[in-house]
């Protein structure tokens, strides 16, 4: 394990392994380092991965307060706390904070995003969902929040939600389950600042399920508008979480990219 300090201090842990060179893993909400488990074998044959847990979970230190830009600039403390050039792969709402680290990182080289929640003027959030979730974790319910998260937000089929269940990465989700509420608060404040990302140069792969919702098509639409050098890759039959249910082709699709001069 290593760790990098963040612009305000806070130290960000990045999990170490494989050979080759620098790939940052940024993981979404509900989840740790651990969620990359079922590519992790494919990743680690071709790069040293720094699989990072992001604040206020796993081995990660917190802020007193929580802002969505010390996520932006936690990522980009990894970045250019490596040394050389960074490739970075992340999810969810990873892959969003990602996004907005490129534009302060210096080492950056190229970039996957995964179905960054974008907000594209869709609707994403079940009427009184926030607050049924945070209801749940004043319970004590901490598997219940990461389940209906994931059954109501991202749309998790019923049937891929059991299969996350028996993964390794399972008690991880629920250990985080305390992130989920003030991530998703932060996210309804997020806009995509416009015309912020034109001269961003770094060739970046957009990932998006094609069984999954139509807020995620449209966000990755949005990026696709605003950045100049953008590849869309459908995953067919796939929703948010085919790192777990499609592990081949979620890593054949990732590494045909970052296996490009």
């Amino acid at each position: 394990m290593k760790t990098f300090q963040s612009k305000d201090g806070t130290n960000v842990a990045c999990f170490v392994s494989g050979s080759g060179t620098p790939l940052v893993l940024i993981h979404g909400t509900a989840s740790d380092h651990g969620r990359w488990g079922p590519i992790l074998p494919a990743l680690e044959r071709r790069f040293t991965v720094y699989a990072c847990d992001r604040r206020g979970r796993g081995a990660s230190g917190d802020g007193p307060t929580y802002a969505i830009e010390r996520e932006f600039e936690d990522i980009a403390a990894v970045i250019d706390g490596i040394g050389g050039s960074v490739d970075v792969l992340a999810h969810s709402y990873g892959a969003m904070c990602a996004l907005e680290a490129a534009r302060r990182a210096t080492h950056l080289r190229r970039l996957v995003l995964y179905e960054p929640p974008i907000p594209s003027g869709l609707p994403i959030y079940p009427d009184g969902v926030v607050e049924r979730l945070q209801a749940l974790l004043d319970a004590g319910d901490r598997a219940g929040v990461v389940s209906t998260f994931m059954l109501e937000i991202p749309r998790v089929p019923p049937a891929h939600l059991e299969k996350m269940r028996t993964l390794p990465a399972w008690p991880g989700r629920v250990a985080a389950a305390h992130t989920i509420v003030r991530e998703l608060r932060a996210h309804q404040g997020y806009e995509l600042p416009g015309g912020a990302f034109r001269t961003l140069q770094v060739p970046t792969l957009l990932l998006l399920g094609g069984a999954s919702p139509p807020f995620f098509e449209a966000a990755l639409e949005k990026v696709q508008a605003e950045l100049p050098h953008t590849r869309l890759v459908v995953l067919a039959g796939q929703t948010h979480v085919a790192i777990d249910t499609a592990p081949d082709l979620f890593a054949r699709e990732v590494l045909a990219f970052l296996g490009e001069p």
